[in-house]
């Protein structure tokens, strides 16, 4: 496969949903009578809980290691995350029978890391910020040579990561709405590019914790702005944007939605206890966002990805 180097096409998506196809499940769409009744609206659910590694990232992290060379496949693939990212690298290493270092913070959940080693990857602990990140990872690349894959400041990730929603439309067709939740903006700005091909009426709506709201600061004032704490549940969304991610945003979408930490507990155990599935706190930040505007949402038919469902079962919020 080609690498992409500036905002993927129709053409190139359609293109990468193809390659990846060995390597990810197509993820069910479920709708749920009972929360399309508390909501007013007709939502349907892309369960990417249930996709490889239990989240969407294996999309992304697959395409991208396509894009390598032989030379670059030789030499293996690296990245720095604290949990989904980490596997989907380390997964799609083993794919390929290639080497995976993956740095992760001291404090990275349990489970993301045992599940990280236990696909064959290299695990380099770094403390828990991000200078530390890029400075040990900066280490390992230029101990080993590896090719470092990005989280989402990547064409080829985001192209990877737009393959859930292009399912999504393709089993549901037209929608009023579509939704991702926002933590760096790879699965956002993904989703933002095929639904604008496929549906250019649709509206594009964010949704983000208000305790880590740096996409929201940044879609109003026009350029990036940073997160000055990290305290949110969803783990997943704590991450600033990316230049690449953002430039997307900010064209395509039409919304960006805030929703509290209490907000965001309500809808994690609605969608457990009516659903009767497992996602983690990220993935409920959209339906927090329906259920604290019903009345923006009310009638209309909505398309959200359920980012993923790798929870410590431990240390429940609830």
């Amino acid at each position: 496969m080609q690498k992409i180097n500036s905002v993927p096409t129709l053409i190139q998506i359609k293109a990468a949903h193809e390659a990846i196809k060995p390597y990810i499940h197509q993820t069910p769409v479920i709708s749920n009578t009972s929360i399309n009744q508390i909501t007013g609206a007709d939502i349907f659910f892309k369960c990417e809980n249930f996709q490889k590694i239990g989240a969407f990232k294996m999309r992304g992290a697959s395409y991208a290691t396509l894009t390598l060379t032989k030379e670059e496949k030789a030499c293996g693939i690296a990245t720095h995350s604290s949990g989904n990212h980490a596997q989907a690298v380390a997964l799609s290493a083993k794919n390929h029978g290639i080497k995976a270092y993956i740095v992760m913070p001291s404090t990275a959940p349990v489970i993301k890391r045992n599940a990280t080693a236990g696909y064959g990857a290299e695990i380099i602990t770094c403390e828990p910020n991000i200078a530390s990140r890029k400075t040990t990872l900066d280490k390992v690349v230029e101990r080993t040579g590896a090719t470092f894959i990005h989280p989402f400041d990547d064409y080829n990730v985001i192209t990877g990561q737009a393959t859930a929603s292009l399912e999504l439309i393709r089993e549901v067709g037209p929608l009023d709405i579509m939704m991702a939740p926002i933590g760096g903006g790879g699965l956002m700005s993904g989703t933002a590019l095929t639904t604008k091909y496929l549906l250019p009426d649709t509206q594009i709506i964010g949704a983000e914790p208000i305790e880590v709201n740096d996409a929201y600061r940044s879609y109003h004032k026009g350029e990036i702005v940073v997160n000055e704490t990290i305290n949110s549940i969803a783990d997943g969304l704590l991450t600033n944007l990316s230049d690449k991610t953002f430039g997307i945003i900010k064209e395509h979408l039409d919304d960006i939605l805030l929703v509290s930490e209490k907000q965001i507990v309500e809808a994690m155990r609605l969608i457990w206890e009516r659903m009767k599935i497992i996602i983690e706190p990220s993935c409920a930040v959209p339906l927090a966002a329906i259920l604290n505007n019903k009345e923006r949402f009310e009638g209309k038919k909505i398309g959200l990805i359920l980012t993923g469902g790798n929870v410590d079962v431990n240390n429940l919020p609830f």
